[in-house]
């Protein structure tokens, strides 16, 4: 039986280059099917979440954009070292954002949003995280 934890592990332990390409191409695919996401399910995603398609919709054409932006920066022959800075400070602003808009109640969130917010915010300070780890072990 395989577990994610050792493929995981193995990723982290990968030698620099080989982190930081893996950690701007899976920030690409969750960003971007995230939002298409926001983007393609807006009304149902305002009921689920509580998240109004005025503020959801903008957020879905932000991550779709962000998601094309950091796949290309991930997929390019060498990466740049000041592209990836861009993506990691990007990324903890968005995690930054993310809390205090929620600890501050301003996209008037019901707990399904609430939770999908922590989430989202763990999840993008994992990848700002494996960036980090893969721009440093790549110098």
């Amino acid at each position: 039986m395989t577990t994610i934890a050792p493929s995981y592990l193995s990723a982290v332990k990968a030698p620099g280059p080989q982190l930081l390409r893996l950690s701007l191409r899976l920030d690409a695919v969750v960003t971007g099917v995230n939002g298409l996401a926001y983007l393609a399910l807006a009304k149902p995603l305002e009921s689920l979440l509580g998240l109004d398609t005025e503020i959801g919709i903008p957020i879905g054409i932000f991550l779709t954009l962000y998601g094309v932006a950091v796949a290309i920066i991930g997929t390019r022959q060498s990466i740049s070292t000041t592209a990836t800075r861009v993506v990691i400070a990007g990324n903890a602003a968005w995690v930054v954002v993310s809390l205090a808009a929620l600890v501050e109640g301003a996209l008037e969130l019901n707990l399904v949003g609430s939770v999908w917010a922590v989430m989202q915010a763990v999840t993008v300070g994992g990848f700002a995280a494996m960036q980090y780890l893969g721009l440093r072990k790549a110098r």
